[in-house]
């Protein structure tokens, strides 16, 4: 029985180099290795095309080729027959094959040599195993099933959405070992992601940003898909280098605003997966290793089923919130503040805000918690809802996919992390309570 693509997946993880033949028009054959061999589903492979040399010539006068690839584990070799169809570039495939590409050549020192030109298709027409003495077949150190199977049972039982972040971090480094992530979480306004939970770096990270289409993570949203990446990336954009593309367009910029992206010093291996639901960007899931060839194929199918059962969550976590009970108690309560008032400052080009000093948070989640203290301030109101939140103009909500409850986690855990006088604390169902300690002074800064 000839073997199946999905069967030999592991040959297709880059590990050994493999070979391609192809044949001119007049008979002669041409024989030439390929930086990558791509898995595109059970039927089809990708092929880096990155210089128009005899190979390609081949290929588009002839549209037939053979590529060996080479089991890393096993040493097995396989042959596969190839189909040329088409020639992609951009999109989604396009971008992971230009993310690894960058990650193979800055490992061998081959960075302003490596660039792809594009992604060619084939159809794989056989696929035959050649003949040879192999090694045993190891198997993995731990079944990647099993460990989703746990994982699943695990996060059923998790009503809060930011109980949720924290579960899937956490068991990821229970099952599978994965120890440093983060979950991010879409800002449509802004074009960027905001990191709401994290787990096994120095700094949690929580607010930090990443615009949409830079860095790892930025083109696995962008582009809604999966990104792997098994070695240290220099001099390419798949870095967590931020700042510069904030600049011009930054009211506070001139200010300390930017909150670093949590991440190890030399990440090896990376690993980011769009949280999508109905074609509808949610956020990435993000992880890192300190170590090379980190994260398998295995791996990867695992996090991206895991983020369909995140973008559910948060599907089902703003469901509830905007059927529950809207707040009833509109009476100010007796204010419990005491020592020296504190100054808050609001940038209304970003919504940035700022308390005495220090920056807390900026865009949607900054436009929310302004409305809080100004209603706070006048009437003095602690009781909010969610579905309020929902019909202020002033916060500017985006009409679909909104992420509200992603946005309170983020605000509620920014003001644990930067402020001892202030929080917020759920009550309910689309309701949460505002506590404040101090007194406070209110500044508004027009824009301009």
């Amino acid at each position: 029985m000839a073997p199946t693509l999905d069967a030999i997946r592991n040959c297709l993880e880059g590990a050994v180099p493999s070979a391609i033949a192809t044949c001119a028009p007049d008979g002669i054959p041409n024989v030439a290795y390929l930086s990558q061999v791509h898995y595109v589903d059970s039927e089809h492979v990708a092929l880096s095309f990155q210089f128009f040399n005899k190979t390609r010539q081949n290929v588009l006068a002839n549209p037939r080729a053979a590529v060996q690839v080479i089991d890393p584990d096993s040493a097995a070799h396989y042959r596969l027959t190839l189909q040329y169809l088409r020639t992609e570039t951009a999109g989604p495939l396009f971008e992971y094959m230009k993310a690894k590409l960058a990650s193979i050549a800055s490992h061998t020192g081959m960075s302003k040599v490596f660039r792809l030109q594009g992604s060619d298709v084939y159809r794989v027409l056989a696929i035959e195993a050649v003949a040879g003495d192999y090694l045993a077949y190891a198997p993995p150190p731990r079944s990647v099933l099993a460990a989703l199977r746990h994982f699943s049972r695990r996060l059923t039982d998790e009503l809060e959405l930011g109980g949720v972040f924290d579960k899937v971090l956490f068991n990821l480094e229970q099952l599978f070992d994965i120890r440093h992530a983060m979950v991010l979480v879409y800002d449509e306004p802004g074009r960027r992601l905001y990191t709401v939970a994290s787990r096994g770096f120095a700094q949690s990270g929580v607010g930090s940003e990443m615009p949409l289409g830079q860095g790892v993570i930025g083109v696995a949203a962008a582009q809604r898909t999966p990104i792997r990446i098994t070695h240290m990336v220099h001099e390419v954009a798949y870095s967590h280098a931020v700042r510069d593309a904030m600049a011009s367009v930054d009211a506070t910029f001139g200010l300390e605003t930017a909150i670093p992206l949590p991440g190890l010093p030399e990440a090896r291996s990376q690993l980011a997966v769009p949280i999508v639901l109905d074609k509808r960007l949610l956020g990435v899931l993000y992880a890192e290793s300190p170590e090379a060839l980190r994260f398998t194929f295995e791996d990867e199918d695992a996090l991206v089923t895991i983020a369909d059962q995140v973008a559910l969550a948060m599907h089902v976590a703003e469901r509830d919130a905007e059927t529950a009970e809207a707040a009833t108690s509109a009476t100010p309560a007796p204010a419990k503040v005491s020592g020296a008032a504190a100054t808050v400052r609001h940038y209304s080009a970003d919504d940035s805000v700022f308390i005495d000093q220090d920056y807390l948070i900026k865009g949607v989640a900054g436009a929310i918690f302004w409305k809080l203290l100004r209603d706070y301030t006048t009437s003095q109101r602690t009781e909010f809802s969610n579905r309020e939140l929902r019909v202020d103009p002033t916060i500017r909500l985006p009409d679909i996919c909104d992420n509200l409850e992603a946005r309170l986690i983020l605000l509620q855990r920014r003001l644990a992390e930067r402020c001892d006088f202030m929080r917020i604390e759920k009550t309910g169902r689309g309701r949460f309570r505002l506590h404040i300690g101090r007194p406070l002074h209110l500044t508004e800064v027009a824009a301009g």
